[in-house]
């Protein structure tokens, strides 16, 4: 049945992304000569009728939709919770200790990054596909750079102790939070050339699942996607290295270890994430992007914030003045 034609369509560029023979009709019973059904339609299975393909994307109703929307919203929440603990226990120790104005940027970051992943949920289009990558590339940016900025300003309090050092000065006048502000301002200027050079589009994918059309959005450029990607990692590796030399300084308060343990989660995740992503097609491509933001962000409020509201919650009583000063001052005397 029409073996002439499909060995000629097969040929085509057009249609090798796709099986042929589910193109194809015949014209009349047991011709010889087919009717090439056109992209947005397919073949039913006599083969004698084109139908029309549905068009799909990931969708809020669908099951893995409303996984990935209902996890995003409980980590907004969560992280929102978090934020609301500290806000009230402002004046504890452990809050005060590890910059409260980097801790509240920082789980204001994370709350937007859970958020921005909801951008890639429901029917793309023109805006949306282009708000996804920058604001997942801004926001991403902040939280990061607020994480280096924090593992900065630990090594700072603990190594710079001498009065009238110039490193003591940048400390007291929070030279380390600029670094949010740079940071931030170059991943900026990488999404605004990227925008204004080839930025991303709805496209369609009518080959990666039989009888549907799948609307996505295409990345436009993807050595633009590369480079906001490569920034990201480039600034969690500074901050998971900088974190890791500081990880032997005085326990009480020192949150080194945390920052290092949530920088290797981050890492990990896009690492496998770049692999996993060019090997799937359609929404499990979008789903896996959605999945990766959701994780990476999902270990930074663990890592780092989950101790604290622990000793918050269940251990107030090493929550106060006088532990930090023990315990700082018996760290202090061990060699490092």
């Amino acid at each position: 049945m029409c073996k002439k034609a499909v060995m000629e369509l097969r040929g085509k560029d057009e249609l090798s992304s796709g099986n042929p023979s589910q193109r194809l009709v015949e014209a009349t019973t047991n011709a010889k000569q087919c009717i090439v059904c056109p992209d947005h339609e397919y073949t039913n299975t006599q083969r004698n009728h084109c139908l029309q393909k549905s068009v799909t994307f990931l969708a809020y109703e669908v099951p893995l939709g409303k996984a990935l929307a209902g996890t995003a919203l409980t980590l907004t929440l969560l992280t929102a919770a978090v934020l609301g603990l500290f806000v009230k226990h402002r004046g504890t120790p452990i809050v005060k200790a590890n910059n409260l104005a980097l801790s509240y940027t920082l789980l204001i970051s994370l709350t937007c990054c859970f958020l921005c992943s909801l951008l890639f949920t429901g029917q793309p289009n023109t805006a949306t596909c282009i708000l996804q990558q920058t604001t997942f590339g801004v926001v991403f940016t902040v939280a990061v750079s607020t994480v280096l900025a924090k593992t900065i300003t630990v090594v700072l309090a603990f190594k710079v102790t001498a009065p009238g050092r110039r490193m003591r000065q940048l400390l007291v006048s929070g030279a380390p939070n600029y670094i949010i502000l740079i940071c931030s301002l170059i991943q900026l200027t990488l999404c605004g050339v990227w925008m204004g050079t080839n930025p991303p589009y709805i496209d369609t994918d009518a080959h990666s699942e039989h009888g549907h059309i799948i609307i996505v959005c295409n990345m436009g450029s993807l050595t633009a996607f590369y480079c906001v990607l490569g920034y990201l990692g480039s600034l969690a590796l500074l901050s998971f290295t900088v974190a890791f030399l500081a990880r032997n300084l005085p326990d009480t308060f020192n949150e080194a270890k945390f920052l290092t343990f949530s920088m290797l989660v981050f890492c990990s995740v896009w690492v496998t994430f770049l692999p996993v992503y060019h090997s799937t097609k359609g929404k499990v491509m979008v789903a896996m992007e959605v999945f990766s933001i959701l994780a990476s962000s999902a270990g930074l409020p663990g890592c780092i914030f989950g101790p604290k509201c622990y000793i918050i919650l269940l251990r107030p009583e090493r929550n106060s003045l006088q532990e930090f000063r023990d315990k700082t001052h018996s760290g202090r005397k061990k060699p490092y």
